[in-house]
C-alpha cells in the first residue's frame, strides 16, 4: 500500500513522496512518517512565504539574523 502526495517546489519540478507501509504497521505510524517527510520538503514554509510579499531588505535582514543565531549555536556546541 502506498500513500502519495505531489508537493511542488518549482513550476518545472514535481516531487512525489512515497511511503511504503510495512506489514502489521498501523496507519497512524505511516501517516506520521508521511507528515515528517512532507515537512522536510519545505512546501508549507514556501507556501506561507509566497502568501505575502516581503521586501528584499527585510528578507536579507531576517537571513542575517538566522545566520547569526545558527553561528551562535554552533559556537556554543563547539565549546
Amino acid at each position: 500500500m502506498y500513500i502519495f502526495a505531489s508537493p511542488r517546489k518549482e513550476i518545472k519540478e514535481i516531487y512525489m513522496i512515497v511511503i511504503n507501509i510495512k506489514e502489521n504497521e498501523s496507519i497512524d505510524k505511516a501517516l506520521k512518517r508521511f507528515k515528517k517527510k512532507f515537512e522536510k520538503t519545505g512546501v508549507l514554509k514556501e507556501l506561507r512565504a509566497r502568501a505575502t510579499y516581503e521586501k528584499k531588505s527585510v528578507k536579507r535582514r531576517s537571513e542575517i539574523i538566522r545566520a547569526a543565531y545558527r553561528q551562535s549555536l554552533q559556537e556554543a556546541e563547539a565549546k
